[in-house]
């Protein structure tokens, strides 16, 4: 009868399991997948005493770290200011259309308001997202005729 057990060993009263000296219950060294090592431990009957099997530990790949370690090692990108600058050619409302338009969950109270703000001081922030993003939405922007650009934003979101 062969048994895979992981934790806790609960046998019956009559099954023994003999350790040699040097066999160790827990090894941790390097990187293993999972904490708990599965042993198998065959029993030849009550009193007949149990035989523990070296156990297999599954190792990592060299070169391939675990998600923890992946995690730990992505930098966060830094956010970017997609910037809407005043012209003297497109239509107030043609700004609004384009801005809800291109911005994803813009209200066209915002819209109004970063139109208003660009036309008023020669510039506004449509939206401060991730720098692919950024360079999407600059894009778009001026693919329908609108004056933008993108910066890095000090001081994050």
């Amino acid at each position: 009868m062969a048994t895979a057990i992981s934790g806790q060993i609960a046998l019956s009263p009559g099954h023994v399991l003999n350790f040699r000296p040097g066999d160790k219950l827990f090894l941790y060294k390097g990187h293993y997948v999972n904490c708990g090592i599965p042993r198998t431990i065959s029993a030849a009957g009550p009193g007949k005493g149990g035989v523990l099997e070296r156990p297999t530990i599954e190792r990592t790949t060299p070169g391939r770290e675990s998600e923890f370690d992946l995690r730990k090692s992505r930098k966060i990108a830094p956010p970017y200011r997609v910037i809407l600058h005043n012209d003297n050619f497109n239509k107030r409302e043609y700004v609004v259309q384009v801005l809800m338009k291109v911005i994803p969950g813009m209200t066209l109270d915002t819209a109004v308001n970063v139109m208003q703000e660009a036309h008023y001081n020669g510039l506004s922030v449509v939206i401060v997202c991730a720098q692919a993003d950024a360079e999407e939405h600059c894009m778009q922007l001026r693919g329908n005729g609108l004056l933008s650009s993108i910066e890095p934003a000090s001081g994050g979101c």
